[in-house]
Formats: structure tokens, sequence, C-alpha cells
């Protein structure tokens, strides 16, 4: 067994203050109260962060309504399309700082925020860029709808902000959004990219803090639209909130994804994307394929080759360019992780884990993986977030698709075959928004995403994209 050499990323080239403010009408200002980020792998307190309150989300859904009636919605479309392309440009030439940044701040491996994350950041903004003097080819007599209140999460909080935010502003309307408590440096550093591109003050608002920031913001009697990717209990409450309001509403939750493998699927290849489905983010993903539904015959070789796999993967510091899973995001996220994973084990479901020393500091959880799993099991129906697969077998394609479609989420799921007509069935069976065909968690942005039933509704990304922000 061979040793790997540290291969550290510079911490250096990211700059970040001790403190930072809400971003309201183009300009950084303070709040009254206050909180800390902190850095997942260590602990390290990294900022403290201004919490926005009631008084500040009037003001910055003021500022946006001003912009909005006064500027960006009065712009001719290839104008408002040259912001989003000089915004894209800057955050390619920023590149480098941003995926420090956010490995930094949210835990994840730089691999992931340098190969993946940023390079879609920066494409969302060129995709929606081209369509912004194009709208007519979208929906008929496109108008924009006005102020959208957008919340994120903390999973990848620079991509989700641009999911968010570029096709609002190509469609013409103006934001306010409230970043995730525990990952907010991505968004402020976005708020000065918004300067450096000379956006006009008041288009793009950054108001940090809590849920009752959001709640503030969902509420806000000013905003038109609202723009939700996280729980899918808050995703309930929101639409409870916005119910009746006249308000339009996107909401992104949960998923607790199938990714299926059939006795013909390249097995080697099938390890490779149940590796990526699974323990990609550390399983911070709504869409990871947490279920893994194996066809009996190949079952036992199928998993032993998976324990190979995982045998390899490197847990440790997010900045090493070697790790493959890096740390929880949060205390609480970890204690949830833990809960779920204790009730697999209570339940009879046997866990498996490959060596693994963990750090001493930060929010750890190595590689998992539960066999003898039943549907009726926790680790079965709730969603874990985490580095946690359950194994599940099947028979027939009817029974898998019976088995992946009993779940309260449809976000995803994944089919692993050499047989193109099968993979038709199946998709067309699969009560999921998106179905990948051996391969998983590949993304594009003119692609649509969205889930059904708890999953949540409307579609981002792509010409779908567009609809949520027109009239």
């Amino acid at each position: 067994m061979f040793e790997y050499a540290p291969a550290p990323e510079s911490r250096d080239i990211v700059d970040i203050k001790p403190a930072y403010g809400l971003f309201i009408d183009g300009a950084f200002t303070d709040a009254n109260n206050h909180f800390k980020t902190v850095n997942p792998a260590s602990e390290e307190v990294l900022a403290e962060i201004s919490e926005a309150d009631s008084a500040d989300v009037d003001r910055a859904v003021a500022a946006a309504r001003k912009a909005y009636e006064n500027v960006w919605s009065k712009l001719p479309a290839a104008e408002r399309a040259k912001y989003l392309f000089r915004i894209a440009r800057i955050i390619q030439e920023r590149s480098r700082e941003l995926a420090v940044l956010e490995s930094i701040d949210n835990g994840k491996p730089i691999r992931e925020s340098r190969d993946v994350d940023l390079p879609l950041v920066a494409a969302h903004f060129f995709y929606y860029a081209g369509w912004a003097d194009k709208l007519e080819y979208a929906v008929a007599d496109p108008r924009p709808l006005g102020v959208a209140g957008q919340v994120i999460p903390w999973n990848f909080p620079l991509l989700m902000l641009a999911w968010k935010i570029a096709p609002a502003l190509a469609c013409g309307n103006t934001v306010v959004l409230k970043p995730a408590e525990t990952t907010p440096l991505t968004a402020l550093a976005f708020a000065e990219i918004c300067r450096q591109a000379d956006l006009p003050p008041g288009v793009v608002n950054i108001v940090t803090g809590a849920g009752e920031t959001g709640r503030a913001l969902v509420e806000h009697p000013g905003i038109d639209k609202v723009a939700f990717t996280g729980s899918t209990e808050v995703g309930r409450q929101i639409a409870r909130a916005v119910a009746g309001t006249g308000k339009r509403l996107t909401l992104e939750l949960g998923g607790k994804a199938a990714n299926i493998v059939f006795d013909d699927a390249p097995l080697d290849q099938a390890v490779e994307g149940i590796v990526n489905g699974i323990f990609f983010n550390q399983g911070h993903v709504c869409c990871a394929g947490s279920r893994l539904l194996v066809q009996e015959s190949v079952a036992e070789e199928l998993l032993d080759r998976l324990k190979t796999r995982m045998a390899t993967l490197r847990v440790g510091d997010p900045l090493d360019k070697n790790t493959d899973v890096g740390a929880i995001n949060s205390a609480a996220q970890l204690a949830k992780i833990r809960e779920l994973s204790q009730a697999g084990d209570n339940e009879g479901a046997v866990r498996w884990s490959p060596p693994c020393e963990l750090p001493d500091r930060g929010f750890w959880f190595a590689p998992t993986v539960f066999t003898g799993v039943a549907q009726s099991h926790r680790i079965a129906r709730e969603e874990i977030f985490g580095p946690v697969l359950s194994v599940l077998t099947f028979r027939t394609p009817q029974e898998a698709v019976e088995k992946a479609n009993n779940t309260p989420y449809g976000l995803s799921a994944g089919v692993w075959t050499e047989k193109g007509s099968r993979i038709l069935w199946m998709a067309q069976r699969l009560r999921a928004g998106v179905v990948w065909a051996n391969t998983f968690n590949k993304f594009d942005p003119a692609s649509p995403f969205g889930g059904y039933k708890e999953s949540g509704f409307g579609r981002e990304g792509g010409r779908h994209g567009l609809e949520a922000y027109l009239r």
C-alpha cells in the first residue's frame, strides 16, 4: 500500500475579512445582530456575519423594488445580457479564490469546488446571458415578475446562488437572496463581484441570517416570487406562508434517489457511479443516489467491488487535492447523520465502513454502506444527507420500479444497464425529475432540474428555468 503525499491548495489566495455586513442597494451595511461562520474541517471561526432582521429585509426589498422599477426592467435585454456575461467572466477569473473559499466555509473537497462547482457557476451565467434577449422564444409576451426572494442551502452555496440569480436577472427581475447561515462567505464574495461588474445598485441584494431572516424575506409583502432550495419540512412551511398571497413559488426539496444496477451493467463503471452518487460532496446532495437497488444475481459481486473501491477513498483536509470526502458541514448535520445511522443499526441492517482515521477536530463521518436493508427501515425512507448508502436487492425490472418509487420523494434516479430499451422503459416509469443512464450527478445549465411529490415543484436550468421568473 503506497502513501499519498499531501497536496494542499494554498489558503493565502483567499482574504477572509474579520466581519461582513449585509449587501443592500450596492453597499455593505452593518446589522444589529451578528453570528459566526466556522470552518467545519477545523471548527475555526472564520468571520463574524451580520444577521438581518425584518427592518434590514425591508430595506433590501425596497432597494430591489426601486432598482426593478427605475433601472433593471427598463434596460434593453441585450444590456442585461452584458452584465450577466461580465459577471460570468469575473467568476472565471476569480475561480481559484472562490473554490478555496467555498471549501473552507463548506467543507467540500477542493477538487469538487474547483472542477465541478465553479465551472458550473460560470456556465449558468453565460447560459442565461445568452437567453436575456431571446425570451420570446421561451414564452409568449415575456414580462418579468418584479422582485424575487431567494433562499438557498449550504450544500452548494455558490452554485445554488447561480441557479437562482442568473435566470432571475436574465428575465428582468431584481433579487434579494439569503444564503445559508453556515455558508455565507461565497455569497458575500459574489456581492463584491456584482460591484466589480458595475451592476446597478439594488439589482442584487444579499441578506445573511438564519431561519427568521428567511421567514421575513419569504413573508415580505414586497416580494413577487419566492424560490427555495432546502429541506422538505421548511418547504412545506414556505408553501403554507405563500398560499393565497399571489406570489409565484418554486421549491426544490429533499430526495432519496434510487441508483438501480441490472445484472448486465458494466460493474466497474457502475461502482464509480455509485461512489459518485453517494460520496460526492459528503452525500450533501439532494439528488444523491442514497438507495442502491441491485439485481440479486450480481449483488454479492457488486458489493465486493464497491467495498474495495471505498477502501481507496481518502477522508480529510478539504484543501488537500487528494481528498475524496471532506468534512460534514456542521455539528447539527453530523448529529442527524449519526442518529439515522444508529437507527439503521437498531433496525438490523449491517453497517460497513472502510478503515478510516478521522481527524480529531472538525465534523467528520466515514463513508458507510448498509446491507440487509428493508424498505421499512428509516435509512431506506428518510433523507440522511450524508455519506451513507442503503443497499436493497430486486429480481425483475417491475420490482425495481416499485421499490424505486416507494418513497415520498421524486427528485432523481440512476439506471445501469447495457440495454437501451430497458433504460427507456425504466425512465418512463420512474417517478423522478431526472433519470441518469449509466452515469450519475451530471449537470448542464441547458438541462432542467427539479422533482415530484415531496421533492418540490418547478424546474431550474434550461428554458424551463426561465418560466419561473416570467409572467
